[in-house]
């Protein structure tokens, strides 16, 4: 066979003959368009008997039919048909590379092209008829308009990526979707989108001539997303009633889109661009560029449209998790639970290096179809300039397209040039459409440029001289798209001499009352979520105590809900054992670690609270301890917390993928909208959090500070030094304590189930809001000392520093222990082996704040010490150590008792461990 039959020669036989029998069973059964082709495929076999014998009515003989078309003459119109066919595929196919969507630049060759030699055709069939036009909705057609239709829709100014797709339904409502009529926009329309073509562009000249040499991140080479965010609201709201917009995006373009399209007062950005102070010097702010902003706008029928732009750091892709998350807890609370509202769309707006090279895309992508992360879709919009910093596409990714890791969750991507403003209209429509129709996932790839550098005082010629030779000549999308309605007769000069002259008149004014203001205020985004809820970083309040009791009565009741398996259900029998031994336990008013975490829900749900615990095998709980759901033999999943009381909160409970930085910055999203729910994140061990730390670092630990975020998210990390090994030992305790400033976090240690249970209930009774890192046991989940009376449940109190309870008479103290976490109990084993009754073992229960007073008193109550150490058994450059030091070192003389300093956290040999903790406990008491 010659090599032009290699390309797609491809006419998927086994997929045409499933269709084929499909139809001749029941034509109805199959797509319009294939039952069209098969009935003149029919036609033609009655009239062509050499082909299809009236014998050959076997399934073999058919496929062998079917293997033998390549091989007939070309005069054969049933193997032309099928030629045909396979060019239709090619341009379904390949028809992406072939477009004409880069507008700045040739676009790269691929081989074969869609030539008609390629496909054993010729110009001498460009003039014959073929049934094969009916596959594209255009009837029995001459190849001469297949080819011109073909092109219309694969290779202009939009180029569609979807034969990946294995669902063949969602395939045919794409190509009917394109097959259908063009969008035309009526006059008023078009005026719309040179209005904002040009608010775009004057924006940005504006700034260029009044702040030179100022940073803002030009959008200038993607003016087009302008019109295309505002026809997506447009569109959405009209069609689907869409509502609520979450969006998404890094620096490129921010300040344009909080101005023209957020509405953000231009002198409030103005007065940024004058470097003005922030009126509350208690928050350091962020950069322009950087910042939030929530507001509603009364648009379209007079419809109210909520739009968030969510605030970002500098680590790019690093939003997009925390975008699906508020998403997420607006549909759990606002929208009844539907993650397939069409009241809620979630867009982000990537760039194209951000996108190809940062693995947080990946990881979001993962979740977008599991049960407890689904957001019914994401519009995902790619500024792609074609470029990185100062990095080429080539060094930047080896994949063909940025946008190819769409193709993990196989959605549809659509590669549109950017200048090309009624395309990208088009694209914006059938994002939406494909979105509302199938809930997941679509991409738009907007293949624009970068007018300047990567910043405007950056020189891009220093690296590419000849893309920017380019750019430099290169007619903005406003001047082409203006020149394109004045021939049509849709402008005239005056009209655009009255637009541009008005908007700069607004941008006047703006920057007129800029040099007014005298402060530059820090908006709080989703403030009016939050507007009952106050920031609070004095030291009187954060360590305000709050009422976190319940009866013993209403706990033991609740604990027998909570406990007790259905009887009428199978389970497995370590199961039943398990929750049998809680209702011993109970009723001999004890509890240990995991019944006092659950008992802590329990309460709060009874309470009204709803709670959500999500991370790696949270369910069952890492350690076999939680069993926050159990499953009966059949596998069906109960949540005994949901079953407390018919009005009661709800607890949802997710076992996430193995990925940290995705999942916590999904809860950390979560927990932004819900200051009413308990929003928990549980790491499989404690160092697995270091996965996550650019969640920790940007948003958890400088949020408030820089954003005036606040977020009360809870992050469970097991924590402590049991022989298993460096990652399994330490949460990096001490990588917290370096975040803490202005009591930005609460930062946790606890030792007892009842000070863990008032810890949890607690940060739902505070009237503010902090994150909570909590290091929380492995070994203590089933240590016979780390247990607590229901009593101290129910008349107790979250206590931030434990005094010795075996302590009688505190004059014969000499020796003052001061520790946190698991070592106590190691140092209490050893002290009672001992019978050691000089030393005071005092517990650090919440490292951060720290309350020093409390210290201080203890410090007066043991009068008569004359030693006072500090234990960790963590090595001396990690832990709490470095932190108590520089705290409490100038009011106590410590000496140090530890492993001596290493690079990595423990040992991977158990004996060595051994030897190692053995060492710690002969120091402290000897």
């Amino acid at each position: 066979m010659s090599d032009r039959y290699s390309f797609l020669n491809s006419i998927h036989l086994k997929n045409l003959e499933y269709l084929y029998n499909k139809y001749k069973k029941n034509p109805n059964s199959i797509e319009k368009s294939w039952r069209d082709f098969f009935h003149g495929f029919d036609f033609g076999e009655k009239n062509y008997k050499t082909v299809f014998s009236s014998k050959s009515n076997s399934q073999e003989s058919y496929k062998k039919s079917f293997q033998s078309f390549h091989l007939k003459n070309d005069n054969n119109l049933i193997n032309q048909e099928f030629l045909v066919y396979n060019l239709i595929n090619a341009y379904r196919k390949r028809g992406h590379f072939f477009t004409h969507t880069n507008p700045i630049r040739e676009r790269r060759k691929h081989f074969p092209s869609l030539d008609l030699e390629n496909f054993s055709l010729s110009d001498k069939e460009l003039d014959m008829s073929f049934e094969a036009g009916k596959l594209i909705g255009i009837g029995k057609n001459s190849l001469r308009n297949i080819i011109k239709y073909l092109k219309n829709i694969y290779c202009g100014s939009i180029g569609i990526e979807y034969m990946y797709i294995s669902d063949p339904t969602k395939i045919q409502w794409i190509e009917q979707w394109f097959q259908k009529e063009k969008l035309q926009f009526s006059a008023e329309e078009k005026k719309f989108f040179l209005k904002k073509l040009n608010a775009a562009v004057a924006f940005e000249n504006f700034i260029h001539t009044k702040f030179v040499g100022k940073k803002r991140f030009s959008i200038e080479g993607h003016e087009s997303i302008l019109p295309g965010l505002e026809e997506m609201v447009k569109y959405a709201s009209r069609k689907y009633l869409t509502e609520d917009f979450i969006i998404g995006m890094s620096h490129r373009g921010r300040l344009n889109l909080l101005s023209n399209f957020f509405q953000k007062n231009y002198s409030q950005i103005f007065s940024e661009f004058q470097e003005k102070e922030y009126k509350e010097k208690t928050f350091s702010g962020d950069v322009k560029y950087h910042l939030g902003f929530s507001t509603i706008r009364k648009d379209y029928k007079e419809k109210y449209i909520k739009l968030n732009l969510v605030p970002n750091p500098s680590h790019l892709e690093s939003v997009d998790a925390i975008v699906e998350g508020i998403t997420r807890a607006k549909i759990d609370i606002i929208y009844n639970q539907n993650s397939n509202s069409e009241k809620i769309i979630p867009i982000l707006i990537h760039g194209d290096a951000a996108l190809a090279g940062q693995g947080i895309v990946y990881e979001v992508i993962q979740l977008s179809r599991l049960k407890g992360y689904k957001t019914g879709g994401t519009i995902h919009i790619i500024l792609n300039n074609q470029i990185g910093f100062t990095t080429n596409y080539t060094e930047g990714r080896s994949s063909i397209y940025c946008s190819d890791v769409a193709k993990v969750i196989l959605s549809p991507v659509l590669h549109v040039n950017a200048d090309d403003v009624e395309s990208v209209i088009r694209a914006i429509h059938f994002s939406v459409d494909f979105r509302m129709k199938y809930h997941e996932d679509v991409f738009i790839d907007l293949l624009g440029y970068r007018k300047y550098g990567h910043n405007e005082g950056d020189e891009p010629r220093f690296t590419q001289p000849s893309l920017y030779k380019a750019i430099s000549k290169h007619t903005n999308s406003y001047n082409l798209y203006k020149e394109k309605l004045k021939r049509e007769g849709v402008v005239s000069n005056d009209d655009i001499i009255n637009m541009e002259k008005e908007y700069e008149n607004i941008l006047n004014i703006g920057y007129n009352k800029a040099k007014n203001i005298k402060w530059n205020v820090l908006n709080s985004f989703l403030e009016e979520e939050w507007k009952n809820v106050p920031i609070v970083s004095n030291h009187k309040d954060i360590f305000h105590t709050v009422d976190t009791r319940i009866s013993m009565k209403r706990i033991i009741d609740i604990s027998n809900k909570i406990f007790s398996l259905p009887n009428h259900k199978k389970f497995f029998r370590k199961t039943e054992s398990i929750f049998q031994q809680r209702l011993e336990m109970i009723s001999n008013q004890l509890v240990d670690w995991s019944m006092a975490e659950l008992l802590a829900y329990a309460t709060l749900l009874d309470e009204g609270f709803h709670i959500r615990l999500s991370g790696e095998d949270v369910a069952r709980g890492t350690f076999s301890q939680r069993h926050a759901i159990v499953k009966t033999e059949e596998e069906e999943e109960i949540i005994l917390l949901n079953n407390i009381r018919r009005e009661q909160g709800k607890i949802q409970i997710f076992n996430s993928p193995l990925s940290e930085y995705g999942v916590l910055g999904f809860d950390y999203g979560y927990a932004m909208y819900s200051p009413h729910v308990l929003t928990l994140w549980e790491a499989q061990f404690g160092d697995f959090g270091n996965g996550g730390q650019i969640i920790i670092d940007q948003y958890i630990s400088s949020g408030e500070n820089k954003w005036k975020i606040k977020n009360g998210i809870v992050l469970l990390l097991p924590h402590g030094y049991e022989g298993q090994g460096p990652e399994h030992s330490s949460a990096r305790v001490e990588r917290y304590l370096q975040l803490c400033a202005n009591n930005n976090l609460f930062v946790v240690n606890c030792t007892t189930p009842s000070n863990f249970y008032h810890l949890l209930r607690r940060q739902m009774k505070l009237k503010y809001r902090k994150p909570l890192i909590v290091f929380t046991p492995k070994s203590l989940l089933r240590n016979s000392k780390c247990l607590s009376q229901i009593k101290d449940l129910s008349e107790g109190k979250f206590v931030e520093i434990l005094d010795d309870p075996s302590v009688q008479d505190t004059n014969q103290i000499t020796k003052l222990i001061f520790c946190s976490g698991k070592i106590y109990y190691e140092l209490l084993k050893k002290k009672e082996s001992i019978k050691n009754e000089n030393t005071a073992l005092i517990r650090i229960e919440q490292i951060y704040p720290l309350k020093m007073e409390r210290i201080k008193e203890l410090l007066v109550t043991y009068k008569n010490k004359k030693e006072i150490f500090w234990v960790q058994e963590e090595p001396e450059n990690m832990g709490l150590w470095s932190f108590i030091l520089r705290k409490i070192g100038n009011i106590i003389s410590f000496n140090l008792i530890s492993p001596s300093e290493s690079s990595s956290p423990s040992t991977g040999s158990y004996p060595d461990f051994l030897k190692i903790q053995n060492k710690i406990l002969e120091k402290a008491f000897f």
